[in-house]
């Protein structure tokens, strides 16, 4: 199909991990392009992340909640939305388990109130940023598009939620969408509460730190600016009413990464604290990447062992980033 273009993108979720640097690599490829950030600022939303951007002319920060319909009104009344990307979702999984109502309110309802608004205003294209966990788990090769969900925590059962819901709109209504199921992201400007930047940072600070039951479960990471190229690719050139399996192909168990985040910032393996195993803790995520390779030509171009190297680095190099949500957080 013919590349879409776009003058107007509202993106949801923005001043958190992926959103941001999605943010700051869409205003470097296309400046021409104006970026609506949507985002509540709940704990994982931060202004700081994208401090270097708020003075651009093509950036607009909005304040706001996705679930709030008169917010949404606003800025799809107010502007002539060409594309949606729906970053917005309560994420983290120990979270869920402890407060799964929070979950199901933003990542389902409030999917809902953006097509609503989408479908109403006829807003373009809605690009829904979903998760290989709605897959479940996998003991032996890797999930396609097609295979059945099985999502076994809270957080992917909400985001399954939101992906039925975009389906829903797509085949009733007729609004384009597309789907993206994107493996674990990692790089500056995550949350110190995900595996990465909470080893890394409590490390740095010579804390322990918790490693879940037998520490082999099994994850593919990806650098975030590999996922914001395929994210990129996947808006403009991807098939409507499709979904896309992003990942890189880092398959590696939870105990290998620590160690080797041990090694990088020269400590032992004492450091280490085995902790009981998470609730439904999915054993092995793995997805299958032929149909956006294949279709739209993409591939991580990231080394994955460089791309560690560097995320170790920017959080050792910005610590006035991450101590003082730290410690708000009381770690």
């Amino acid at each position: 199909m013919a590349e879409r273009n776009f003058n107007t993108i509202l993106v949801t979720g923005g001043a958190g991990f992926i959103g941001s640097n999605f943010i700051h690599y869409m205003i470097k490829k296309y400046p021409a392009y104006k970026i609506i950030n949507l985002d509540k600022l709940t704990y994982a939303g931060n202004l700081e992340n994208l401090r270097d951007v708020e003075s651009n002319p093509a950036y607009k920060f909005v304040k706001g909640d996705i679930c709030d319909r008169e917010a949404v009104e606003k800025i799809f009344s107010g502007n002539k939305i060409d594309a949606i990307v729906n970053f917005a979702a309560e994420s983290h999984v120990d979270r869920s388990i402890t407060d799964p109502g929070v979950f199901i309110q933003t990542d389902v309802y409030g999917t809902f109130v953006l097509l609503d608004a989408a479908k109403r205003y006829q807003a373009g294209v809605f690009l829904q940023i979903s998760t290989d966990e709605v897959y479940g788990s996998i003991e032996k090769g890797s999930f396609k598009e097609t295979d059945p969900l099985e999502p076994n925590s809270p957080y992917s059962a909400s985001k399954t939620g939101a992906e039925m819901i975009v389906r829903s709109f797509n085949k009733t209504y007729g609004t384009p969408v597309l789907i993206t199921r994107t493996t674990n992201n990692f790089g500056p400007y995550q949350y110190p509460e995900k595996l990465i930047p909470l080893f890394v940072t409590n490390l740095m600070d010579g804390k322990k730190v918790p490693l879940y039951g037998d520490g082999m479960n099994i994850r593919d990471w990806i650098y975030v600016t590999d996922n914001c190229e395929a994210l990129d690719l996947v808006l403009h050139k991807g098939r409507t009413g499709e979904i896309y399996n992003i990942g890189a192909g880092n398959e590696k168990p939870n105990v290998w990464i620590t160690e080797k985040l041990i090694e990088l910032t020269g400590r032992d393996k004492s450091y280490i604290q085995p902790v009981a195993d998470r609730l439904g803790h999915d054993r092995r995520y793995s997805v299958d990447c032929s149909k956006i390779k294949n279709e739209l030509g993409w591939e991580a171009r990231t080394d994955f062992s460089s791309a560690l190297e560097k995320t170790v680095d920017w959080y050792k190099n910005n610590q006035s980033w991450w101590r003082p949500l730290k410690e708000h957080a009381g770690n």
